[in-house]
């Protein structure tokens, strides 16, 4: 007897025979080996890449720190002549020594090139204070210069200790005369010599309200704190989605039987 003659039809199949395969209990988790050691070699290095900016905020945050910090009362050079904090502000007393000043090259202020000049400033025990006073753009030629002497009068000067600037790349300059002499990147140990004196280990940033200085725009050098931190979230994210995508993947379909 057909369905026409009772008046009955054949049910229609349901939705959920033709999704059988989509149900999790069709699904197994069977991560391939090859993208599971990709997914660790990934979520490893983006996890040390977040660690190492994190590490980085941290020193910045000393140094910025220590750059607020150094707003407070000048105090001066040890007796021993031993190097203080980074940016504390000091005082020193004793005179220019125009006749032998330092140009230190390869600097840039807001985009500019230019040079930082440094000026020796001789004590009454003639022990030497390197004063860097401040930055001079570059006119176009290395011989317009502008008049760089200062008198060689008893004075006291107040500034913030700090290092030299390090190059990124090692860089081997040929060797200077004449004054003012142009230096690349130097030791200390070499102005030292140059100098033929007992030098303080640190550079002197002359304050901006003392005399006889150019550009002083002073301030910590790279990125603040916060952006690195922004960066490290960057790297974790970078690393959570790795680990997302991989478990993702790593699903497989049961075949069903025919």
């Amino acid at each position: 007897m057909n369905s026409a003659t009772t008046g009955r039809r054949d049910a229609p199949p349901r939705v959920s025979e033709y999704n059988v395969a989509l149900t999790p209990a069709n699904r197994r988790f069977a991560p391939a080996l090859h993208w599971t050691l990709l997914a660790l070699l990934g979520i490893a290095l983006f996890i040390s890449l977040g660690r190492w900016q994190l590490g980085r905020a941290e020193e910045k945050r000393v140094l910025f720190e220590g750059f607020a910090a150094g707003t407070a009362e000048a105090v001066p050079l040890p007796d021993d002549y031993g190097p203080l904090e980074r940016y504390r502000r000091v005082t020193a007393r004793g005179h220019y020594d125009s006749s032998r000043q330092f140009l230190l090259d390869n600097m840039t202020h807001e985009g500019v090139a230019g040079f930082h000049v440094l000026t020796p400033l001789v004590q009454y025990d003639l022990r030497v204070v390197l004063v860097d006073r401040g930055f001079v753009p570059l006119s176009g030629r290395r011989t317009d210069l502008p008049d760089l002497s200062v008198s060689d009068a008893q004075r006291a000067v107040t500034g913030r200790a700090d290092s030299l600037p390090r190059a990124a790349v090692s860089l081997v300059a040929p060797p200077a005369s004449g004054w003012p002499r142009w230096i690349s990147f130097p030791e200390m140990s070499e102005i030292a010599g140059t100098l033929d004196a007992r030098l303080y280990p640190q550079v002197v940033l002359l304050d901006a309200d003392q005399p006889d200085g150019y550009l002083r725009d002073w301030h910590p050098p790279g990125m603040a704190p916060d952006q690195h931190i922004g960066y490290a979230v960057q790297w974790f994210g970078l690393a959570a989605t790795v680990l997302v995508t991989w478990i993702v993947l790593s699903f497989k379909t049961r075949e069903s039987p025919p």
